[in-house]
């Protein structure tokens, strides 16, 4: 929760994959035909700046079958970076030396390869688990239960993280949090317009246990009885948008005061059967969630615990099963959920499972071919160009006082910037994976993971741990380290070149590292101080200025229809898109420094564009994106980040310097007579 990520985490893997490119991007073509041919020259830039930067690309380009949302930066840079980890995992296969590294990669990926082994186990590799599911008989025996599987990272009735004390962000506790769903959110279950989806969930749980053994009929009667406990769940979860106040998420207890608060729940059977009953410092972040879970256990029978919680392993293990288990899963999450039309290709889920199971080995060999040389040092010196731009803007806010404007500065001034890679890798010498057992090799390193994680419980944060592995194409501001983290897999065009004309580097990458600093300074991130403290470091009185100002943004985005009817969740988008507008602005202010400082050694790069009209498009054909009506309305639920035509428009509408740029008068679209600022 308390991470920014540029885009949305928890489907990273589903929305950025995509079909094989032929080739590199265009390595025929100049900068400037590739910027030129994206474009839409007769649409108006005041009208809908997305369109007249996009609107060539978003003509010629198909929606690729195996996906639900494709765009021309992150999907395409996702791509690439697939296929250079697919040949290094193949050469591993093919070639896994006498490295231990090295051979668990070959491991992991041969193994999820191995579809005639996978075939030939069966559903084996689930059998104790569903054995001891519907051994469920109570309260208690579920609390056991999930305290089992949630030590092999099985989710069900809530979920359990490893994070940094908001109060004292120097030493980790342990982190309690709503979770136990199937579908994507709470408003699946409790809204009348998601009753279609609903019905689609029931036959598919009915499907997959009609696959696992069971009679039609029991099926449906199991399916049926999951569905009415998800939906009590459902009932006393919290609004997602309510989940951004780290003041409201903040309710730290030890055992003691978490037994007091749901007597009923056996949390001391619970952290036993985890393997950690020595776990005692603990923030629940959704105390009524457990209030309300404590009550749907005690009013819940054994048939229907035993129903949910053997649920639990078929829906976590469906991808690692037979082909006719995996493909169901497909069905219902991929088809009906996102409406994309083919499952990915095998290849691209192995190398999606191997960077998540030893992702930083993975990553060892992936920047020696795509982030050498001094890309590094060039990232780095943008980005303190970025942060200097941050500093210089703050004098001009005249609804900051010197007081809060000093703390700003020292708050950026103590940002940690991690570049490509980590410094310090991981260790995975205790992991222990095999050739041919994709489950078992799953199963090992999710409980590598998990063992590695609980241990931190009470000791000291370890400020050099990332939370992306290198390859991966996103970024993220953590406000606990008062941290911006770039990987090597963002690093790359069209974000960023060292061939690509600065200003459009700028409009990239820089919007992204503008956007990354602005969250430590949007609605959650300024409630954290230089230190990475939730505490009131601002004047009351410019707090109160900014969440004016914060309002403004909501009610823009509250405004804008994703479909006929469909508006976006102001509240719920508002930390990404203050970070989106603040981003920009940080970008092209420190573009222009840049140009100050190196006077006449940048001409025009593209014919017809001046530099600062060739940020703005830069920025925008980041974002050139193409969707699925389905993908759409779940990301409107379930995501922080604002759909991309309004990443571009939204930002830009706002801003003096893109109206002076393309002549935009007031009272067009991208010149509205109210625009919002904050940053």
């Amino acid at each position: 929760m308390k991470r920014r990520f540029l885009v949305v985490a928890a489907l990273a893997a589903l929305l950025l994959s995509g079909a094989v490119l032929a080739a590199d991007p265009a390595p025929a073509k100049s900068v400037a035909e590739v910027v030129k041919a994206a474009m839409d020259p007769a649409a108006d830039p005041c009208s809908d700046f997305y369109r007249y930067a996009c609107g060539g690309w978003l003509d010629s380009t198909k929606l690729p079958g195996d996906q639900s949302r494709w765009g021309r930066g992150f999907s395409e840079i996702a791509e690439r970076n697939r296929l250079v980890n697919r040949e290094i995992l193949e050469d591993a296969v093919k070639n896994p030396g006498s490295d231990p590294d090295r051979q668990k990669l070959a491991a992991v990926y041969g193994s999820c390869m191995d579809e005639s082994a996978i075939e030939a186990a069966g559903t084996k590799p689930i059998e104790s688990w569903m054995k001891d599911a519907a051994k469920v008989k109570d309260a208690k025996s579920a609390m056991e239960q999930a305290g089992r599987f949630h030590a092999s990272t099985i989710p069900g009735l809530f979920n359990v993280h490893v994070e940094a004390d908001f109060k004292n962000p120097g030493i980790n506790i342990a982190q309690v949090v709503q979770s136990g769903l199937g579908l994507p959110d709470r408003d699946f279950y409790l809204k009348d317009e998601k009753a279609e989806v609903r019905g689609k969930y029931v036959a598919h749980v009915a499907k997959m246990f009609e696959l696992y053994g069971d009679s039609a009929e029991k099926a449906k009667e199991t399916a049926d009885r999951i569905l009415a406990f998800e939906t009590e769940l459902a009932k006393v979860a919290k609004p997602r948008a309510e989940l951004r106040d780290p003041n409201a998420t903040y309710n730290k207890l030890d055992i003691g005061g978490l037994k007091q608060l749901t007597p009923k729940l056996d949390w001391d059977g619970y952290l036993k059967a985890a393997g950690h009953p020595e776990i005692t410092q603990i923030n629940v972040m959704t105390p009524d969630y457990l209030k309300g879970l404590e009550a749907a256990l005690g009013a819940a029978d054994a048939s229907t615990l035993q129903a949910y919680m053997r649920w639990q392993v078929l829906r976590d293990a469906a991808a690692m099963l037979p082909k006719a288990f995996d493909q169901q899963n497909f069905e219902f999450f991929g088809k009906t959920l996102q409406g994309q039309k083919e499952q990915q290709a095998r290849w691209k889920r192995c190398v999606a499972y191997t960077d998540g199971a030893v992702g930083e080995i993975l990553g060892q060999e992936f920047i020696k071919k795509q982030f050498a040389g001094d890309s590094k040092r060039v990232a780095r010196d943008m980005i303190e160009g970025i942060q200097t731009a941050f500093a210089n803007n703050l004098p001009g806010l005249a609804w900051m006082d010197d007081a809060t404007r000093t703390r700003a500065l020292g708050k950026k001034g103590a940002i940690v910037n991690k570049i490509g890679y980590p410094d310090k890798w991981k260790d995975y010498s205790s992991l222990k994976v095999k050739k041919a057992d994709f489950f078992g090799n799953m199963l090992a390193a999710a409980r590598f993971e998990y063992e590695r994680e609980a241990a931190k419980v009470g000791k000291p944060v370890d400020r050099t741990e990332w939370g992306m592995t290198p390859p991966t194409v996103n970024a993220y501001y953590n406000p606990l380290n008062n941290e911006m983290v770039f990987p090597a897999g963002i690093l790359q065009p069209p974000f960023f070149s060292k061939d690509f004309p600065a200003a459009m580097n700028y409009g990239g990458m820089g919007m992204v590292m503008g956007h990354e600093l602005t969250h430590g300074f949007d609605d959650e991130g300024r409630k954290f101080d230089a230190q990475g403290r939730l505490t009131e470091w601002w004047e009351p009185s410019v707090s109160e200025k900014f969440e004016s100002r914060a309002q403004c943004i909501e009610g823009q985005y509250a405004s804008y229809e994703v479909q006929p009817g469909l508006h976006l969740n102001g509240k719920l988008t508002l930390g990404e898109n203050i970070a989106d507008n603040g981003g920009i602005k940080q970008a092209y202010n420190a573009y222009k420094a840049y140009e100050a400082a190196n006077a006449g050694s940048e001409k025009p790069a593209v014919d017809g564009l001046t530099n600062d009209q060739l940020l703005f498009v830069g920025f925008a054909q980041t974002w050139c994106s193409l969707a699925t009506p389905q993908i759409e309305q779940m990301l409107v639920t379930v995501d922080p980040h604002s759909p991309p035509k309004f990443r571009v428009n939204g930002p830009l509408s706002n801003y003096n310097e893109f109206w002076e740029a393309f002549s935009c008068a007031e009272g067009t679209n991208m010149h509205p007579a109210k625009p919002c600022e904050v940053w």
